[in-house]
């Protein structure tokens, strides 16, 4: 198994001693990033890029939603997980479609980060109910308004195999096994799904796909 290089951005220390305590009960899990702000982590970004981090989003100098931004401009590759106190809906569901790849509160268990983290490195995303209700009560929210005419991504029978799989959690080894493709294949179609639907990763493919009703979940 790979080991996930981890990243924690928060600005309180006995807070970031706690969740390293727990990510040493991790196997294949490595911390090789700590950061106070996003200004912190930008600039150590040039030295080490992490496969997901763990950011807050109260900060001093670069809030959380201002170090999303950029670094979806910076390193679109790098997986974000919102780790906060906050439960607003509109801040869940802006975070997500602004690039975020998950979003737990800070009162979560040992055994809901650590799935986090896998999930969110192996697949792309993690949801889990608290936030999959936030996003479908924005979707609902949204749907108030006067519908737009549904638009025509034009997407191929097996990019659509793809989305499906994708929607339903699975990784992309396992949708390769499905559909009898290679990883490298699969990896193909999801970057011409991002960039036909105009998302930024795994997750806004999945909140695009419920939202314009291409896949039914």
């Amino acid at each position: 198994m790979e080991t996930i290089k981890l990243g924690l951005i928060d600005d309180h220390n006995l807070f970031r001693e706690g969740i390293k305590s727990l990510l040493k009960r991790m196997a294949n899990i490595s911390l090789v990033l700590e950061a106070v702000s996003g200004k912190d982590l930008l600039a150590q970004l040039n030295n080490v890029v992490p496969d997901v981090i763990l950011l807050d989003l109260e900060m001093g100098d670069m809030n959380g939603v201002d170090t999303t931004l950029k670094l979806q401009e910076l390193y679109p590759d790098l997986k974000i997980i919102i780790l906060t106190m906050h439960t607003e809906e509109r801040m869940i569901s802006y975070l997500m479609e602004a690039g975020a790849n998950g979003y737990l509160l800070k009162d979560t268990t040992q055994h809901e980060l650590e799935t986090a983290i896998r999930s969110t490195y192996e697949k792309g995303f993690y949801f889990n109910p608290f936030v999959s209700e936030a996003l479908l009560k924005g979707l609902k929210h949204k749907t108030s308004k006067p519908p737009a005419i549904r638009k025509d991504y034009h997407l191929t029978s097996r990019e659509l195999e793809v989305l499906e799989g994708i929607t339903q959690e699975f990784t992309t080894a396992e949708i390769a096994e499905q559909l009898f493709l290679s990883v490298r294949t699969i990896e193909g179609h999801r970057k011409n799904l991002m960039g036909k639907l105009g998302v930024k990763n795994t997750a806004g493919l999945v909140i695009k796909a419920v939202k314009e009703k291409i896949i039914s979940v």
